[in-house]
Formats: structure tokens, C-alpha cells, sequence
């Protein structure tokens, strides 16, 4: 490491192999950063997401878990970690629901370890240049009524297991900030899509279904609204905050594409050629949040950050992967998927 340009910062990408996290480093990888990717391989960790980096000199892949403090330590002392961005987590709600314990494990206590780790590694040497960027989630503020957006300043409403883990990760991470002066950002996005996405969720769960000419299962009446971000343009925000980001602050980030759930689904039917009658109506999820959107003016106007993908043109480009990619998504829906797959929607 010692012979590498100083210009060349040294990243710790946590839960690298999930969706979020190896798009991200794919949108890295080619730019001035070492990346070190710490990754436990659970059910949504895939390398094959990465495909294509393994070989890169730039690019170190670990198999660990954040909670295990030796192995943070290890990384971050031998790679001279300057900068963090944990995505590491447990990310879906009907998860959640049927068992909180692993959200506890890994989104609150799996960061606190995170912060206590770095926080004793870089204090030696002081913070100068160094950061650590939570990914977090817009879930944090709970459901919106009819009108207005999250803003950074809104309380946090966390009606999930899921969400109330992430909430407590925040805290923590803000606790670390103000008490200690640690190097720390969070970043709360809208609903990621795109390619390599887990089949479990709404998008991808839609195209393969539709693709398999199964049924599409909606919760509810469907009319539940979500802000859509195509995940290139969340990858873009986060470097954007690593680059120029403000320590202590908190950014939303939004694509500005509230759409129905119901919606979604016809626009995926319609773009496959595929029939209404795939649709299923079923039992709603317990605590389902009616409507998230953010308001991301401002990362626009403090870091000059745009989504640059429209939800129709990024919808389509995303069921084209998934059309294109059918040895990667089979892979995953064999097994264990199947199995949580009926837990979750068997007689509903």
C-alpha cells in the first residue's frame, strides 16, 4: 500500500456484495480509490454481483461480518482505511416482521461496532481525512399523509423492525459525531431499483414473477406510493458526500419519482407484454407505511447532486437486465428463497 499515489483513498465498502453495495463499487472501481469489500455472504450477499472486478488491483474482498470487531480492526489497520461506507445491513420489512432479532444484531449493533473500531484506529493519527458515510433510509420517518416530503429536520417515526433498527444505527452514528467528534455523514435514500436487486423485493419480485408468467403478489389495495431512485444515481450521491459532503450532516436523497405500487406493477406488465389478470391482490402487510418522498433539495444544493434517470427509462432499462440476466436471478429463487417465498405469501 505504501507505494500507492496519496491521492488514492482507501475505502471500506461494507456489505459490498448486496445490491446497493456492489453497484456502488462498480461505479467506483475505475476511479481514484482502493476498495476493500467486507461482506458476511447471507442470502442477499452474492458474488456474482461483482463479476468482473475480483481480478482488479485496486479491489480486496473479504468474507466477514461487521459485528466481528478483530476483523475491522484488521482491515482497517492493514489497508489504511480512510473512509467508510457502511451498507452493511438487514434491509427487508417482511423479514423484519418474522424475526427482529438478526435487524438488531446487524443494523444497530453491527454499526455500533463499526463506529468503535474506526473511531479507535483513527483517533491515533486524528480524523484529518477521514470519514465514515451510514446508508440509511427513508423508512426512518415512518409513513406520509397525502402531501409534503421528508426533510432532513423531520422526527423519526419508525413503524417497522426494520426501520426502528435503522433508526437506532442513525443515533448512534449521530451520538458518535457530537460526543466524540467523530467523521461521520448519513445518507437517507428512497427506494432503490436496478440492476442486482434481491428478488424479494417489490421491482424484481415483479419482473421475474411476470417473466414466469406466475402471479404478481400486491399488497393491499396497491395504492401505497413510494419515491423511486434508480440506484446509479444513489451510487452518485454517495460519492458526491464522500468527495464534498459535510461532516455531521444528514442528505436525503430522492429520485423524485413517487409512484404507486399498483402502478408499478401494470408499467412492468405492460412493458413484458404481459396480462392484468397476473395481478393478485393479498392480505396487507402488518405496519405497512402508506407513502414515502423526499425532499433532496438539499444534496442538490449544497453538493450539486441530480437523479439522472427517470422512473419509465430506468423501469425499462430494469426489466431488460433482468430479461438479459435470467442465469443470475435463477440462481437465487431455488432453495432457501423458495421457502421464505411461501412463508411470506402462502394463503394470503
Amino acid at each position: 500500500m505504501s507505494k500507492r499515489s496519496n491521492t488514492v483513498k482507501k475505502i471500506l465498502v461494507t456489505g459490498g456484495c448486496g445490491f446497493i453495495g456492489s453497484n456502488f463499487i462498480r461505479h467506483i472501481i475505475d476511479k481514484d480509490y482502493f476498495v476493500c469489500n467486507l461482506d458476511k455472504l447471507t442470502y442477499a450477499g452474492n458474488l456474482d454481483n461483482l463479476k468482473g472486478i475480483e481480478g482488479r488491483k485496486n479491489y480486496k474482498f473479504i468474507k466477514g461480518d461487521i459485528s466481528d470487531a478483530k476483523t475491522v480492526e484488521g482491515i482497517i489497520l492493514k489497508f489504511d482505511v480512510d473512509i467508510i461506507v457502511n451498507f452493511a445491513a438487514e434491509s427487508h420489512v417482511d423479514r423484519s416482521i418474522l424475526g427482529p432479532e438478526i435487524f438488531t444484531k446487524t443494523n444497530v449493533l453491527g454499526t455500533q461496532v463499526l463506529l468503535d473500531v474506526s473511531r479507535n484506529c483513527w483517533s491515533r493519527k486524528g480524523y484529518k481525512g477521514k470519514r465514515f458515510v451510514q446508508i440509511s433510509t427513508d423508512e426512518v420517518y415512518g409513513s406520509l399523509g397525502k402531501s409534503g416530503k421528508f426533510k432532513e429536520t423531520t422526527s423519526l417515526a419508525p413503524n417497522s423492525p426494520y426501520s426502528a433498527s435503522k433508526a437506532a444505527a442513525d443515533l448512534l452514528v449521530n451520538a458518535y459525531r457530537q460526543t466524540f467528534g467523530y467523521p461521520a455523514i448519513i445518507s437517507r435514500c428512497s427506494n432503490n431499483y436496478g440492476p442486482y436487486q434481491f428478488p424479494e423485493k417489490l421491482i424484481p419480485l415483479m419482473i421475474i414473477n411476470a417473466i414466469s408468467n406466475r402471479k404478481l403478489p400486491v399488497y393491499g389495495d396497491g395504492l401505497n406510493v413510494r419515491d423511486w431512485l434508480y440506484v446509479e444515481d444513489h451510487c452518485s450521491a454517495i460519492e458526491a458526500m464522500i468527495r464534498k459532503g459535510k461532516l455531521g450532516e444528514v442528505y436525503n436523497i430522492g429520485g423524485n419519482n413517487e409512484c404507486q405500487n399498483i402502478k408499478v406493477v401494470k408499467l412492468i406488465l405492460k412493458e413484458l407484454g404481459k396480462p392484468l389478470s397476473l395481478i393478485s391482490y393479498v392480505a396487507d402487510r402488518l405496519g405497512h407505511d402508506r407513502r414515502y418522498a423526499m425532499d433532496a433539495g438539499k444534496i442538490m444544493r449544497e453538493l450539486g447532486w441530480r437523479p439522472k434517470h427517470r422512473f419509465e427509462k430506468g423501469l425499462k432499462d430494469t426489466v431488460r437486465w433482468y430479461l438479459n440476466n435470467k442465469d443470475w436471478w435463477k440462481k437465487i429463487i431455488s432453495g432457501e428463497y423458495q421457502q421464505y417465498y411461501r412463508k411470506i405469501y402462502k394463503g394470503r
